[in-house]
Order: structure tokens, then sequence, then C-alpha cells
């Protein structure tokens, strides 16, 4: 097996050109001769979409080779369980490598930043801490086999609506701690082989040819590798492109990138050693993965059986009042919904897998339970009066009934985003008809994202399932009748009304025809927003209920001191106490007290999912390091941790904190920003440094100065500091004239900037 470096320098310049570009729809350029194979591809966030090259497409329209359908991201997000996922990924890249597939495009992470998003069921949260966590263990499962995760869509994929056009504008705090912390995450915690580029710009270049986004920071500042990819058609120019850190255009064209390539170098317009930049981060991954053990097959049986596991870990209790779940196996029970016979398990469009074999809720519901009575109540998005005449009579028969509703499969895909929250009228109807009836009513969900649930309360109880895949239906089962003690938490908000989302006013929707989206709400995403706001959502992130009870107690910090170069130890005990063994996810949260930047009133840092017998107690251990309390710093260009108190929250969801406590953390080398002539005197007088040394001018202009001033001590009158708060030394200068000059405004600058230096 030759090194990369020699196969490198074996190869024309044209050769080397076709290599940065698709061979065809799905696979890249080979070299038998140089002993160069071609990579094949797939889609496979949730299930491996084999396409034969001669009947292709992105979108999920052809037929693809049977393969098992897993969770969505969406669902198996609410496992919260790194363990767990990286077994999903495991399971992925065993089936890719005995099916030929070398990059299984997935998993997608972008952040929910709408609730209206067409993808929202393809990615996993509206928090960059789970969302990375989560995917850089599926990446490591994945990659355990011979086969390479491919991490998309970087970045900022928050609509469909003009996706190929839209511009999503952000400040540089923004891109960094929410819409790029995941991939960062994946790229150095999971060491992900490939990446993919979005169809959407951001702040004015695509991400395939965006040099600050792809060339300066993944590729050079966090050591990114590997394969570079565009998503099918979205690159604008092959050689800005490359100049960026481009690897691969997706898929091949006419040959036109080829020739561009070529005449590029020959011209001098781009450097032969870009071209080979690109090239070797192709054969480094042909080469890792050859030195990879071939992995064990794994059967259809085997699959299916593992995305029954991972679905019922992903299932929500979302509501249990009266604790009317689980179900009693002997009771008479309505199943009413086309939904529970015919399940909605994922989403359109290129991540559409062709299951091996999908299970409904209501044959295996029938498996348990044999009074069971089943109505459709409705057809696709519809119902008239005899289906809801036949839903009615069962519901009225029963002891209790179990209504199935989502979001039809039209409501939700790749290339179109929705609309509102709504489910279709004739499902809410329905709802409210049945509970007429029989007030013993449970709902299960199946949707892809956030819906609003105007039906509520008139429901005991709700299951929100997602898209749990092929073998969703055993899965909410086993849930339904406490064959499983539900352990899913919510990776998103649940909101009532979209106009209460962060981004309703900043997204183009509609007839909009803007392709400039300005991320205006910032950092306030999600929970971030809507604690900030004091807006009570409908469930909050990390919602999640069981059929047993958890105690926290004992939290302990190692500290109550520390540096940002030193850990945090952040330990307390959980008990199951109730009656039935379960699984709780503990979530440590962050809050910086008194911060010197907006900033939420708390951020998820760490989480654990554990199981406990009733009556265990286990202890549960997390480590904060710097990242953990700190905020990106434009000026200073990097990460910055304030000197200050920090709450750490520690709870069962992002409104249930059970313990808390307060942790005073300081940074190794404090930073100021440089003062200027137009720096507020609030600012210099809030520094011991640089007040130590405007005092002394301050002093000697003192005397000329008016409104009061003159008389006025600064340390014992609070309205002499309010007068000076919001002057500047510019400001300041006109009121006392010749008594502080220009020059002497200058050497006080930098005099206060050479203090700060030394420091």
């Amino acid at each position: 097996m030759q090194k990369p470096e020699i196969q490198l320098n074996q190869l024309s310049l044209e050769e080397k050109a076709r290599l940065c570009v698709g061979m065809n729809f799905w696979m890249t350029q080979n070299y038998p001769e140089y002993d160069i194979p071609s990579l094949f591809m797939s889609d496979g966030p949730h299930g491996l979409r084999k396409q034969d090259v001669e009947k292709s497409d992105h979108l999920g329209i052809n037929e693809s080779h049977p393969s098992v359908c897993y969770p969505t991201a969406s669902a198996a997000a609410c496992t919260w369980d790194r363990d767990l996922l990286r077994r999903m990924g495991c399971v992925l890249g065993r089936e890719a490598a005995q099916s030929g597939v070398d990059i299984l495009l997935g998993p997608g992470i972008n952040i929910k930043r709408f609730p209206l998003c067409g993808r929202n069921f393809e990615y996993y949260s509206e928090d960059p801490c789970l969302a990375g966590e989560l995917a850089a263990a599926m990446v490591e499962g994945i990659q355990s086999a011979p086969a390479a995760a491919c991490v998309k869509h970087f970045a900022a994929n928050s609509q469909e609506n003009r996706r190929k056009a839209v511009d999503a504008v952000m400040d540089e705090r923004t891109l960094r701690e929410i819409y790029l912390a995941a991939f960062e995450t994946v790229v150095k915690k999971g060491c992900v082989k490939a990446v993919m580029t979005s169809y959407n710009k951001v702040n004015g270049d695509y991400p395939a040819q965006n040099l600050h986004l792809s060339r300066d920071i993944l590729r050079q500042e966090w050591g990114f590798d590997g394969i570079l990819l565009t998503d099918w058609g979205a690159m604008d120019q092959i050689v800005p492109s490359l100049q960026a850190g481009l690897s691969l255009q997706m898929p091949g064209n006419d040959g036109s990138s080829v020739r561009k390539l070529v005449k590029s170098v020959e011209d001098g317009q781009l450097k032969e050693e870009c071209l080979d930049a690109a090239v070797l981060s192709i054969l480094r991954v042909i080469q890792s993965l050859r030195e990879i053990p071939a992995a064990e097959p794994i059967s259809p049986e085997e699959g299916h059986a593992f995305a029954a596991e991972v679905a019922k870990n992903a299932v929500v209790l979302l509501k249990n009042e009266d604790s009317i779940l689980p179900l009693d196996e002997n009771d008479r029970i309505a199943v009413i919904g086309e939904m529970a016979a015919e399940p909605r398990y994922q989403g359109g469009g290129s991540s559409h897998v062709n299951p091996y074999r999908v299970s409904s809720a209501l044959e295996e519901m029938k498996k348990l339970c044999p009074g069971l009575v089943y109505a459709p109540g409705y057809s696709g998005a519809e119902t008239n009066e005899a289906l809801l005449e036949q839903a009615r009579a069962a519901a009225a028969s029963c002891h209790t009934v179990v209504a199935f509703i989502g979001l039809p499969e039209s409501f939700e895909s790749e290339t179109y985003d929705r609309t509102s929250l709504d489910i279709p009228p004739a499902y809410v109807r329905l709802v409210e008809e049945l509970a007429a009836v029989n007030p013993r009513l449970a709902v299960v969900l199946s949707n892809g994202s956030v819906i609003s649930m105007p039906w509520l309360l008139r429901a005991k109880a709700v299951v929100e399932a997602y898209l749990c895949g092929e073998a969703g239906g055993e899965a909410v089962s086993s849930i339904l009748f406490g064959r499983t003690n539900p352990s899913g938490k919510l990776a998103e908000t649940f909101v009532g009304r979209i106009e209460d989302s962060p981004a309703y006013l900043y997204t183009p929707s509609g007839e909009d025809r803007s392709d400039r989206c300005e991320y205006r709400e910032g950092i306030f995403v999600g929970y971030r927003y809507y604690e900030k706001k004091k807006i009570d959502p409908v469930f909050p992130f990390g919602h999640g209920l069981s059929y047993t009870q958890f105690a926290y107690s004992q939290l302990r910090l190692n500290r109550k001191e520390l540096s940002d170069g030193e850990e945090l130890e952040v330990s307390c005990r959980v008990t199951n106490t109730g009656g039935v063994a379960g699984r709780e996810i503990v979530q440590v949260y962050v809050g910086r007290v008194d911060s010197p930047v907006p900033a939420p009133v708390k951020e998820l840092r760490e989480f654990s999912k554990i199981h406990l017998e009733p009556g265990e107690t286990k202890e549960v251990a997390f480590r904060l390091g710097k990242r953990a309390f700190a905020y990106y710093n434009t000026a200073l260009g990097d990460y910055y941790v304030p000197d200050g108190q920090y709450q750490i929250l520690v709870g069962a969801s992002s409104a249930d904190i059970r313990l808390w406590d307060t942790v005073r953390v300081r940074p190794e080398k404090p930073w100021q920003p440089e003062v200027t002539r137009n720096t507020i005197l609030r600012d210099i007088l809030e520094s011991p440094q640089w007040s130590a040394i405007f005092s002394e001018k301050y002093a000697q202009i003192q005397p000329y100065l008016p409104f009061g001033l003159d008389k006025m001590d600064l340390e014992r009158e609070p309205f002499a500091r309010a007068l000076l708060n919001n002057m500047t030394l510019h400001s300041l200068a006109s009121y006392v004239g010749e008594h502080l000059r220009d020059e002497e405004i200058d050497a006080l600058v930098d005099q206060m900037n050479r203090a700060a230096d030394r420091s």
C-alpha cells in the first residue's frame, strides 16, 4: 500500500484535478494503476440510502436498496445517550461497509434555529452542546468500521426556503457559540473524516469557498485534514473553493470543473500546492479506511432489533395526568387514528430510506391487548362524519382511548419549510370529539419537529414519538403498556405560538423574496431566548417524564474558586424513589452572574443518562473546563472567561432545576479592551489600573469642570460618578479647554494601554 504522498507524486495535473470532482453521482474518481480506488457515498443519517449509480438522486425520489430505517435525528437526540448513539453509529458503519459504502453522509447537526425548518427532523437539537456530543459519539461509532462519517451541513443551514441563494448573516460570536460549536466538537472530539458544505451562504460567501469559515476556522484553527465536500450542487466556483480548503465537488459534471482547475494552475491563478492539499485529503481518507479491520456483517434482523432499542429510549412522555399510563393489557382500549396502522416513521428528501420491515403500533398493541378496538378516525389529513362517528363509538365503548396524530408526510421534507406549527384541523377535531365522549384520553404524536397543541388540556397523557424509524411501533407499544419505562427528554423547546420563536421576525418565508437572512436574535436561540424573555413554553428543553420518580441530592463542587485553566468537578446523587426501574437524564447548566456581555440565563454544559433500580442511588460526576464558563470574545479572537461568579445548576430539565451552587472563576490572563479617546469614563473608572492613572489627571482638571464637579468627591458622591459615567476623554476635554489638550489625551490613552499590557 503506497503512501498518499507517493501516490500524489505519480499523478499528472489533470489526474489530480479529476480527483477533486466526482466521477459520477455517488463516486469519486479512481486510478487503479496508482492503487487509488473510488470512494462510494450514500446518504445515511438514520439508515443507508444506497442507490444504483444510473438511478441516482439527492432528493429521495428514486428507489434505494433496502436498509434498516433507524429513528431520525430529532428522535435519536431525545435519548440524550452518548453510548447508544455510538452503538447506532457502529451499526450504520457495519451496514455501510458490507454494502460497499465508504462515506456515510451524516449525521446532520445544524442548530434548530426556527421550528418550521423543513429539515429539522434531520437535525439533533437547538443546543450545540447536546448536538455536538451526540454527533461525536455517532461519528466514532461509524468510523469504528471501515467507513467514514460526513457531518453536515456546514454551516448555518437553518431553512429550506430559498436555500441555494439565502445568505445567513450573523456576528462572529453567534457563529462561534451557536452555529459552529457542534461542528467543532465533532471535528476535535469525534475526529470526523469528512465534512459537507451547505447550500446557503454564510456572511456573503458559500461555505465551499468561504475563506473564513472553511480555511481559517475548519482547516487551520480546528486542524481538520479530512475531505471537505460540497452538498450535491452546492458549489459556485471551483477555483475559489479549492483555495478555501474544499477537497471535492459533488456530483461530477461535464468536465468543466476539471478544465478550470487545470487552466487555473497553468495560468498561476491557483497554486498547485493548493490542488495537492485537496488531493491529499482524499488520499489520506482512502488510506485510513484501508487500515481499519473489516467489520462484522450485520443482518436486517439485528438492525431492526437495535432500531427498536433506540426508539424505546427516544420516546418522550410529555404528560401523564392521573397516571393513566401505562395501560393495563387486560383493559378495553380504543386505538384511534390512521397513523396507528400506517405509521409515519421518517422524513422526506435525501435521507428517505427504503425500510427493511416497518412495524405499526396497532399490530404491536394487538399482540399485548386482546380487548383492543380500532377506528381510523381520519384518512390522510382529512376526516368526515362517518369516520368521526366510528371513532366516537369506539372511544365511548372503552375504558381508555389512545389517539395517534401528528404531521402527515407531506407537511415536512427537504426542499421546503412548513408554514405554521399547526397539525391538520381534522386531527384537532378528532381529539376534541374523543375527549368529549371519554376523558381518559392519551395522544401519541408522530412528527419530525415542534407542533402546536391547542387540544393539550383535553388529553390526559401525551407521548411524543417523533419519527422513530421502522421499529417505532414496537417502541410505542412497549412504552404505552409499561414494558419499557419512558426515558426520552426533549432536545428542543415546544413553544405555543410561532410568533414567540426568537427568529420569527428574521426568517424569510412565504412570498418573501429576500436572500439576506439576518440572525438578529444572536446567541438567543431556543431555551436561551425563552428563558431570557420569560416566555413559558408548552414543554421546556430537556423535559420528559417517567413511570417512576427521581430525587436529587448532595451537590458537591470540588472547589469554590478556580482559574479558567483548571477543571471544576461537579457531582450529585440521584435516587429512584419510585416502584419501577428507570433511566434519568441528569443535566448540568452554567449561568454567569452579572455577565459583562449579553448572556443567556443558563446554558447546557454537560449531561449523563443513568439507570436506577427502585430504591437505588448513584453518584453522577461531571468535569467542567474553560469552555463551560466562556463566551467568544470577538475583540480577543478567542473564548474568554470573565472574572466572576457562576451558577452551577443541576436538574431534570432546563425548567426543573433541583440543585444549585456558585463558584468563582477567574481568567489566568485577564483581558481588557483597548482604551481610546472615545472610551466612556465608566469603563475607565471600573478598572483599578485605568482608574488610578485617570485619577491623577482628573485631580489636575477638576477645578475647571462645570456642573459642580469641581466640588464633588467621585468616591463618595454617586451623582458625580453618574455625571462622568457616559462622558468620554474627548468629551471631558471639551469642558476644560486647554487644561486637557489632544496630546495629553493621547498620552493618557497610551499610558493606560501599556499598563494593561504589563498585567
